[in-house]
């Protein structure tokens, strides 16, 4: 018995020791938090945001947009349009059928909605429910068009916040959401689901023209 224990404790020993000291590393507190940004924020947007399965349509004005949006019905085979912004119904007027009834909620397939922000480095979505489309309006449809205006970008989650609030001062939303690619999950059998807990697809449109 005592030889099997000296055994295990020259065994431990001899592990010890080929490891050698464990180098003591001092982070370095100068260098940046954030990685550089090396484009453009709406390029950076677009490469982040569909690196993790969005998509980003950058448009020059209110028609290309309208077009794009058309043109993404027609490809999903997709046509319940629930919005309740009007100036976006005001922007596919006469072009496209939108409901914004309460009636009409359960049957969308497509909910297009405005943003607060659009945040450059993590190809994120900044929502609050003090916009016009509520909460429900981004995690129920299946498909989650977002509109925005290049202004509405941002480089970091940081200075969104500051911009957000700068914009609502001591009333912020009850609800401040950074939306992050379409929905998923791989919580049962390490299996990658879409669409669980929201859209299953996120389709941002970014205008150079204001909307």
């Amino acid at each position: 018995m005592e030889s099997a224990r000296t055994n295990i404790l020259a065994r431990l020993k001899a592990a010890q020791e080929k490891r050698g000291e464990i180098e003591e590393l001092i982070p370095d507190f100068t260098s940046p938090i954030y990685p550089p940004i090396n484009q453009s924020l709406d390029i950076e947007f677009k490469t982040n945001l569909e690196l993790i399965g969005g998509e980003v349509i950058i448009c020059k004005s209110q028609l290309e947009v309208a077009e794009n949006i058309l043109r993404i019905c027609a490809e999903k085979q997709q046509n319940r349009i629930f919005c309740s912004n009007p100036e976006l119904n005001k922007l596919l007027s006469g072009s496209i059928e939108i409901n914004s009834a309460e009636n009409d909620f359960l049957d969308i397939n497509i909910g297009l909605t405005g943003c607060e922000f659009l945040i450059a480095q993590l190809g994120s979505v900044l929502i609050s429910s003090a916009q016009l489309s509520g909460r429900r309006l981004n995690v129920f449809p299946e498909t989650h068009l977002v509109v925005a205006h290049q202004s509405q970008l941002t480089d970091y989650l940081d200075q969104a916040l500051e911009k957000l609030q700068i914009k609502y001062k001591n009333k912020l939303p009850s609800l401040i959401s950074n939306i992050t690619g379409p929905s998923r999950t791989a919580d049962i059998e390490k299996t990658l689901v879409m669409g669980m807990h929201g859209p299953k697809s996120l389709i941002v449109l970014i205008s150079e023209e204001s909307i």
